[in-house]
């Protein structure tokens, strides 16, 4: 088929090389390159990067509600169009343009975390399970009819960064068999339940601070749920030190919530139980196992952490 594709981030990326490697994708629809670096130079977001490696013709537009932008949309005489975190409104007529409208990769099972950032949410909530969900778009907030769906069990220690890999990699599967599934008219649209509706709002930095008086369940889901980024952090001797990774134990300290419990830290919490810190950033240095962070920055049992 003739294929737009709209994406931005590395999230995007799997999913344009597989359909580029079966369908004529005839044009790639991305964010403007940012500045970016100590230089501060544009730098093009990663489906600019891939599209251009792959000899695709790359369009960023500022907006697409211009009748400019649309008439050049609706000129590329697509049959369909994916989008895979574009970062656009899509308004209704560049919805309507292509013969089979527009499909979107969505990182969620909806309609459960419709919005910005599904995969944190999905973590931080203690959701057992997520996946990726093929649907129709319309002009709603992620409310169009679901084509396809695929489950991912979330496991207690797995972090927002490596379960977005892991969607990033089923959501370019899953669309190669959307697409194969539509052109041959066999993949019928399904309604979204009304019950069940969640939002998945955007991360704010706000919510990166370690609150040690929480139960440990929820303290390991903030830590796993926040890595890589914005990293859940908490102080130590007025340095701000990041943890990328943590596992809730059921072990009880006895001690006070945010004491270093014993000498791998474990950090007791709000409910007696500890949660294990296992990856931890110092500021402008690279993420550390705690055997190897514990040899530079000594955190010894009874050290109080803020």
């Amino acid at each position: 088929m003739r294929v737009i594709f709209m994406g931005t981030p590395d999230f995007s990326v799997p999913a344009l090389q597989a359909i580029a490697a079966r369908h004529d994708v005839v044009a790639v629809y991305c964010q403007p390159p940012r500045p970016a670096g100590r230089g501060q130079k544009d730098r093009p977001s990663p489906v600019q990067q891939a599209a251009e490696a792959l000899g695709i013709s790359v369009r960023y537009p500022v907006s697409l509600r211009t009748p400019e932008a649309q008439a050049d949309f609706a000129a590329l005489q697509a049959d369909i169009a994916v989008v895979a975190a574009y970062g656009l409104i899509l308004p209704q007529a560049v919805l309507d343009a292509p013969r089979l409208g527009c499909i979107n990769i969505h990182a969620s099972l909806l309609p459960r975390w419709r919005g910005a950032a599904p995969i944190h949410r999905a973590i931080l909530s203690g959701d057992a399970e997520t996946g990726v969900t093929i649907m129709q778009m319309e002009a709603g907030l992620d409310t169009g009819p679901m084509l396809l769906t695929d489950t991912l069990a979330i496991t207690p220690t797995l972090t927002t960064g490596a379960l977005h890999d892991q969607l990033s990699q089923q959501g370019a599967g899953l669309i190669l068999t959307a697409l194969e599934r539509l052109a041959a008219g066999t993949l019928p649209a399904v309604p979204q339940p009304e019950d069940g509706v969640t939002y998945a709002a955007k991360i704010d930095k706000a919510e990166a601070r370690i609150d040690w008086s929480r139960p440990a369940v929820d303290v390991a889901r903030q830590i796993n749920g926040l890595s890589p980024f914005p990293g859940a952090w908490f102080e130590s001797d007025g340095q701000r030190i990041k943890v990328l990774q943590a596992e809730a134990l059921t072990t009880r300290s006895g001690q006070s919530a945010g004491t270093v419990a014993d000498d791998l830290l474990a950090v007791a919490c709000g409910d007696g139980a500890c949660v294990r810190l296992l990856s931890l950033q110092r500021a402008g240095k690279g993420a550390l196992p705690t055997a190897d962070f514990l040899r530079g920055t000594p955190l010894s049992a009874g050290t109080v952490l803020a």
